[in-house]
């Protein structure tokens, strides 16, 4: 339980630190984070099966490569949730989806 509770408040501070650096993106602050956090997962286990169900033949022409696209639809999704969490274009939600990935990457290796 501890572990769940430090990847996620680690996460929410990277996030955070990841909107500071990125032009396009703006968070209102660490809680901010924390709710975008919850948010993407709920987006993530409810909207993102359906999406990758429905664009299989698109993902199998493109090898793969269309699985970004969904993720930037979810970065999207989060981002008209949200009142406190704007992403500017396609190209900035792109770039917040790889450095999340980037994030979840690092956050999971430290603590595993």
């Amino acid at each position: 339980m501890l572990s769940f509770i430090l990847k996620f408040l680690l996460t929410a501070v990277l996030v955070y630190g990841l909107s500071r650096v990125l032009p396009g993106v703006v968070l209102g602050g660490v809680g901010s984070a924390a709710i975008l956090i919850v948010v993407l997962g709920i987006l993530n286990a409810i909207v993102k099966p359906i999406l990758s169900l429905l664009s299989l033949p698109i993902t199998i022409l493109t090898l793969g490569l269309f699985a970004l696209v969904i993720n930037v639809i979810i970065i999207k999704l989060a981002d008209y949730l949200m009142s406190s969490f704007d992403v500017h274009g396609f190209l900035n939600a792109l770039l917040f989806s790889l450095g999340l990935t980037v994030v979840n990457a690092v956050v999971g290796a430290v603590l595993d």
